[in-house]
């Protein structure tokens, strides 16, 4: 079996990846201001400047909609915790700091965004929102102990992360029923997905050089893959909304997150493991078969009970 690389070699190693990356998505990224996303005219006092304070009526965003959002911004809210381990798992020598910052700071835009938009819009309570932000960045957010927090696994999850939230995004865009977020939010999944490409190379690259040690790794993430915002409040019941409503489901998560970039990375196709990796992957496609299986559980109930739901409505508008 081969020796498993010290954090400093594979930062070495991976340091040219970093660079032509870093380099990359700066050429393709395009420059975008929050304020041209957001319908200022729309706008008026609250009650501490002689306005008008929120109410429910006052929101175009149905029950989804709104929960959507307020996942979606929470998430982008804790980006002071993911700097930290992502700063910490990396370095801030050369093009890993100089993407930790890029990333940051395009992170950060996106959460400016989508608040202006909700404040502006009456979209969601605004001070429900704010003592939701407090708590979830003051718990934060750490990689727990058991996967070993490192750069492959860093690069790892994040791969799968920013995928997951390019689809949320999208997804939520679509029920706001509001071409003025949809195209807010579309910006911000393009961004999501130039910041995926960067972590899917770099992963890749890692591959390439230990990939027993690699391939450990996104066995690890994805066994135990959980949305950044896993801590913040009313999480479980706003992620069954969504899940209910096909903004992010386990089909979503499985076809459209974990098996592309699996496939990108020709995990079930590659002929450089070790028996010791061979026996990882063989973990993994017992894992992923078995997620399958739960996928169709889990449609099979939600037509269920949307069927359930639908009945009800008919039966009450008669």
């Amino acid at each position: 079996m081969a020796r498993d690389l010290s954090q400093l070699e594979l930062l070495t190693e991976l340091q040219p990846v970093a660079e032509e990356n870093v380099n990359r998505h700066i050429s393709m990224a395009k420059e975008w201001h929050p304020h041209d996303y957001v319908p200022w005219d729309e706008g008026r006092n609250f009650a501490a400047m002689g306005g008008e304070d929120w109410e429910l009526g006052q929101s175009k965003l149905d029950e989804v909609a709104r929960a959507a959002m307020i996942t979606n911004l929470l998430t982008e809210d804790n980006l002071p915790s993911y700097h930290r381990e992502i700063a910490e798992n990396f370095s801030m020598d050369g093009a890993w700091g100089t993407w930790v910052g890029r990333w940051t700071a395009e992170e950060n835009r996106h959460g400016i965004v989508i608040r202006d938009y909700l404040v502006v819009t009456r979209g969601v309570d605004p001070v429900a929102l704010e003592q939701a932000r407090m708590e979830h960045m003051t718990n934060g957010f750490a990689t727990p102990a058991e996967l070993a927090p490192g750069v492959l696994h860093s690069v790892a999850y994040v791969t799968f992360q920013e995928l997951a939230t390019r689809v949320s995004h999208r997804n939520t865009g679509k029920v706001c029923n509001d071409p003025i977020a949809d195209r807010m939010l579309q910006r911000i999944a393009t961004d999501e997905n130039l910041h995926m490409i960067f972590y899917r190379n770099l992963c890749e690259a890692a591959l390439e050089l230990s990939p027993d040690q690699t391939l450990n790794a996104i066995n690890l993430i994805v066994q135990n893959f959980q949305m950044p915002g896993a801590g913040m409040p009313n999480f479980r019941r706003n992620g069954v909304l969504m899940a209910k409503h096909g903004i992010y489901d386990l089909r979503q998560h499985l076809d459209e997150v974990l098996w592309p970039v699996l496939r990108k990375w020709s995990i079930f196709e590659r002929n450089d493991f070790s028996a010791h990796g061979e026996n990882i992957r063989e973990d993994l496609a017992k894992f992923l078969e078995k997620m399958e299986a739960n996928v169709v559980k889990f449609e099979e109930q939600r037509d269920r009970l949307l069927a359930r739901e639908a009945k009800l409505r008919e039966q009450r508008a008669s």
